[in-house]
């Protein structure tokens, strides 16, 4: 496995940010010759399953690789892993701030196309996420189902409208969301899922500790996803907000994706 700590300008931030991308070397070319990136099936058959891989909040982009075992788990299953950065967003075009969805949905994956040869096409690309970064695979998911065939949500803030997102966190709401309802929008996951067809959705896996503080949060997705059937891989299992908890949940996460061989 080759691992890459990218910085580059980012046009939709308008500043520098950050990346950690792991290829697997066999695959690892950067500058594809005659790659068009653009979803075609030549593409799509030069490159890797690909995992996009979200930070919570108080995180950045290094975070998965320093808390668990992530190259290492990626190398057995020969996926690409993406790690990028958002900072505190919530994954959202912040009303105070930087344009961090229009970052991810648009620019990012165009540049991870353009730079790595990983697979473009819907079933080699997954995304999965931890706490904010769970939200953030979710709203990934929901509002383009079309782009992945599976996202998975390891103790997800997947209610923000009930975060109380001021404790210790100064006037994170007031920036994100300037004090807007979000219901309706693309950030109300449980308004998303009952608007949704089923049949379009990739395949949704949702972990949460029963000891963890968002534990109502996933509860009340799962009772949104069974209400409108949507079709999810539901575990709730011992555990609280705790890498200990993410470690073993994204090695399962990358066991249940679809991911070829």
């Amino acid at each position: 496995m080759i691992r890459m700590r990218t910085d580059f300008f980012s046009e939709s931030l308008g500043m520098g940010t950050s990346m950690v991308v792991l290829m697997p070397q066999a695959a690892a070319g950067i500058g594809m010759e005659g790659a068009d990136g653009d979803g075609s099936a030549a593409g799509a058959e030069r490159g890797v399953p690909v995992l996009y891989l979200l930070h919570g909040l108080s995180d950045d982009c290094t975070i998965w690789e320093r808390r668990t075992s992530i190259e290492r788990y990626a190398t057995e299953k020969g996926i690409a892993v993406v790690m990028p950065e958002v900072r505190r967003s919530f994954y959202a075009d912040e009303a105070v701030g930087e344009k961090y969805w229009t970052f991810i949905t648009e620019e990012l994956p165009q540049l991870i196309a353009r730079t790595f040869r990983v697979s473009t096409a819907r079933e080699d690309t997954f995304v999965a996420g931890l706490s904010m970064g769970g939200f953030g695979a979710f709203k990934l998911a929901l509002n383009h189902p079309e782009r992945f065939a599976a996202a998975a949500s390891l103790s997800g803030a997947l209610d923000p409208a009930s975060l109380s997102l001021d404790l210790n966190t100064g006037h994170l709401a007031e920036r994100i969301w300037a004090g807007r309802d979000i219901a309706g929008t693309q950030d109300d996951l449980l308004g998303l899922l009952g608007a949704a067809d089923p049949a379009t959705l990739p395949a949704l896996f949702l972990d949460c500790g029963t000891e963890d503080q968002l534990l109502d949060h996933n509860r009340r997705f799962l009772a949104a996803a069974e209400e409108h059937g949507v079709d999810l891989t539901p575990r709730l299992r011992p555990g609280a907000h705790t890498w200990e908890f993410w470690d073993q949940g994204i090695q399962d996460v990358l066991d249940w994706l679809p991911i070829r061989s």
